[in-house]
């Protein structure tokens, strides 16, 4: 019997992992979060007063088992001059499930089955109206994730509006985990949305799995900009309960300089450094190795490798 590995996240990062983890002989439940209000997803939310489909696509695709040319055509993106300009199929096609079921998780279900995707996409809940909120240390209240992004700010709090109806398969999955994951991706907008949900919370409280991290390449500007892997670390407990992180997968990769120059002009991110001390006295096991390739000229996890040493910690346990 496979063990179950729980995944929470959402955007790039979580798809890259699964792209990689699907291979592994363990069961996947992963738990995506529904709160973007930016470009098709945020579109299609304020037309048919929907959750966010974008990131659950995104999953979806890479958990897909169908050859590639489907695959491409779900994240294919409209350029016209119509109102279709900037949707993704996989987002209309999701939309539509939604419209004849009246469920996301049984759109989800329905789409995953077309795909010959294997293992289970959950979303953190239901609810159409979910509005991500961040509160800087004056009270500024900034809403939408979207808005959040944009704003390059370091937020005293990340909260919703209104608590979420947490679906209780996600509540169960967490249960019955023998690991957790918190993907990489952004803290902000694709990891805190999901645990700062008082479910969610409760049933790390209770889960008697590990939960483990894995940590960003590089950081995000305004977010976490000078952060470290233990900066990281100590902001997600932050948000935890009674429950800490027990484990970081972190990337010691040498970044090209001229990649690292790029990232830091173009885009003001920096590598995300490893700082042992501090993993030491946070008292957080340190996994580490060379993670990052070059695809497009843009940093990557390597998703089989990442995958590997997942896998390998899990079987020690």
């Amino acid at each position: 019997m496979h063990k179950k590995v729980v995944v929470l996240g959402g955007g790039t990062g979580i798809s890259y992992l699964l792209r990689g983890l699907k291979d592994f002989p363990v069961d996947i439940t992963a738990i995506i979060t529904v709160s973007d209000n930016g470009n098709s997803t945020g579109k299609l939310r304020k037309e048919f007063n929907t959750p966010a489909v974008g990131d659950i696509r995104k999953v979806i695709t890479n958990l897909s088992g169908i050859d590639d040319p489907i695959k491409k055509m779900m994240e294919y993106r409209f350029t016209t001059s119509s109102d279709l300009n900037g949707h993704a199929v996989g987002n209309l096609i999701l939309t539509s499930m939604l419209e004849i079921t009246g469920s996301l998780k049984t759109s989800i279900a329905c789409l995953s089955k077309l795909l010959d995707v294997k293992h289970k996409v959950l979303p953190i809940s239901e609810d159409s109206n979910l509005v991500l909120m961040g509160i800087e240390k004056d009270g500024t209240i900034i809403e939408g994730e979207e808005q959040i992004t944009k704003s390059n700010r370091k937020f005293e709090r990340i909260c919703y509006k209104e608590e979420p109806n947490v679906l209780e398969e996600v509540i169960t999955a967490i249960t019955n985990a023998d690991l957790i994951i918190f993907s990489m991706g952004s803290l902000y907008t694709s990891i805190l949305p999901n645990i700062i949900c008082s479910a969610v919370k409760e049933a790390l409280n209770k889960s008697k799995a590990p939960i483990m991290y894995l940590c960003n390449a590089v950081t995000q500007p305004g977010e976490t900009d000078n952060f470290t892997v233990g900066d990281h670390v100590e902001l997600l407990n932050r948000y935890l309960d009674e429950r800490k992180i027990d484990v970081v997968i972190a990337s010691n990769t040498k970044i090209d300089k001229d990649i690292a120059r790029k990232y830091e002009t173009e885009e003001q991110k920096d590598p995300v450094i490893i700082d042992y001390a501090k993993l030491e006295k946070l008292n957080i096991e340190l996994i580490e190795s060379d993670l990052i390739v070059i695809e497009d000229n843009t940093l990557r996890h390597n998703s089989l490798k990442l995958s590997s040493l997942i896998f390998s910690y899990l079987m020690r346990k």
